[in-house]
């Protein structure tokens, strides 16, 4: 295919009239068009987004858990009415969601997501005759959809530090580690057959996977691909750090930095209690920030320290974890509201390089989404993946849209969806904003919500 971008968000810059050549998924050229003809011309092209951290289950969730009381609320008590929710889901029923999931994310501008996949047996608990049974339906979910897939089946062991019996909640989590590795496996051996896909490992949290666990499943996913993606939830709430300080006399960051041998294919999700000597090992050891701005303020988790980390030259990536908000300009906005908001000051979160706060933060969570994934995406430029968004340029011209302020009005400004287009590994999956299967897929959805709220 060659694409004719009109104005188009390379690498290092705007760039007018290029011919972008893509092969195989790939884009494998670009130069400008000159006299040469193409099969397809857009005004105005960006890279896609990447949602570095995802529960789909929690997408048919989202609105259940709203109501205050008068014992308080706080992300413990909003896991437990979690758990008693997803005790119903079948295998069908998280294909269903997780299909109505991915085509909302793809009209909202993200190309790939990174499931991290705790939702691994049957209603009773019981482990299914094939372990990837429930990891299949989000495998079908990404098919159907044509969004990228990054699999990361998670590794749940306990309930708390000190190795404490699972909870009843948790009884459809919990796998051994020899059941795991063997999980990751079949996991591994689907991506021969779905397009698109990789998979990587998710040990769930340091309360919940002791230290033998975590480093034989990290071997193990390392002798199947040296680089693939490990994502874990880590300092996300003070009651984990706390914990964990009584536990290990360490907090959980610091923990893992003298523990585990992190690398840049480590993406650590939250990292939202962190210290000075925690945000600089972090960078250090080029690992991820995986930051989910909408969830963490939905449960009260607190706010990361970004103006810091991305001074420093921290590497970070969004994700929609619970689904509360599937829109990746809503998680941009807040991630630079909140440090306004602590700061007292405006348009933060931009550098002296790159003045634009919109545009430095769409191509850094973009690049470092490609990154938590393992993959070379998440930029134009040649060899990368060919995941593109088409803006919608009649809506921004309601707007300030020179290249300068462009992507200023995209994440700020722009209330309406402002993509028309999505590509995903070279091929069209949204055209002038419709699915093929969004009506489908939202009809199935409304009936399993409506039973599920029977």
């Amino acid at each position: 295919m060659k694409l004719h971008a009109k104005n188009i968000l390379l690498a290092q810059g705007w760039a007018q009239d290029q011919l972008v050549t893509i092969a195989q998924g790939k884009i494998v050229n670009i130069e400008p068009i000159g006299s040469q003809t193409s099969d397809v011309t857009k005004a105005l092209v960006i890279p896609g987004m990447v949602n570095c951290h995802s529960h789909a289950f929690q997408r048919a969730f989202a609105g259940f858990s709203e109501q205050g009381s008068e014992q308080g609320d706080s992300f413990w008590t909003w896991r437990a009415i979690m758990y008693k929710f997803l005790a119903q889901l079948s295998a069908q029923d998280a294909q269903v969601i997780a299909t109505q999931l991915y085509i909302e994310m793809l009209k909202m501008g993200y190309t790939r997501v990174a499931e991290f996949h705790y939702l691994h047996h049957d209603i009773d608990g019981q482990t299914y005759p094939e372990l990837s049974t429930m990891a299949k339906a989000i495998f079908d979910a990404s098919k159907n959809s044509g969004i990228g897939l990054t699999m990361l089946p998670v590794l749940y062991r306990h309930s708390g530090f000190g190795e404490q019996a699972p909870n009843e909640g948790q009884a459809r989590f919990i796998n051994d580690v020899v059941q795991f590795n063997q999980l990751v496996s079949e996991c591994v051996e689907l991506t021969d057959t779905y397009e698109n896909t990789n998979v990587g490992i998710a040990p769930h949290s340091l309360r919940a996977v002791d230290k033998a666990s975590l480093e034989k499943a990290v071997s193990h996913v390392r002798a199947l691909d040296e680089h693939a993606p490990i994502h874990i939830h880590i300092a996300e709430q003070q009651k984990e750090v706390d914990d964990c300080l009584a536990h290990y006399q360490k907090r959980p960051v610091q923990w893992l930095l003298d523990n585990i041998e992190l690398d840049q294919h480590w993406c650590l999700i939250h990292a939202t209690h962190i210290d000075e000597s925690e945000r600089q090992g972090i960078i250090k050891q080029g690992a991820i920030a995986g930051i989910c701005p909408t969830t963490e303020a939905n449960l009260g988790d607190g706010i990361f320290p970004s103006t810091e980390f991305i001074a420093e030259g921290g590497t970070w990536a969004i994700g929609s974890d619970s689904h509360i908000s599937v829109n990746p300009v809503e998680e941009l906005r807040w991630l630079e509201y909140a440090q306004r908001l602590i700061k007292q000051q405006r348009a933060i979160l931009a550098t002296p390089k790159q003045p634009s706060v919109g545009r430095h933060l769409w191509q850094h969570a973009a690049k470092g989404g490609g990154q938590s994934c393992g993959l070379q995406l998440g930029e134009i430029a040649i060899g990368q993946q060919a995941d593109l968004l088409v803006l919608d340029s009649e809506l921004l011209s309601c707007y300030a849209n020179s290249d300068q302020h462009l992507l200023d009005s995209l994440v700020f400004a722009s209330q309406q969806p402002a993509i028309d287009d999505v590509m995903v590994n070279g091929q069209w999956v949204i055209e002038r904003k419709q699915h093929k299967l969004a009506e489908q897929s939202q009809a199935q959805f409304a009936q399993l919500l409506g039973r599920l709220s029977a």
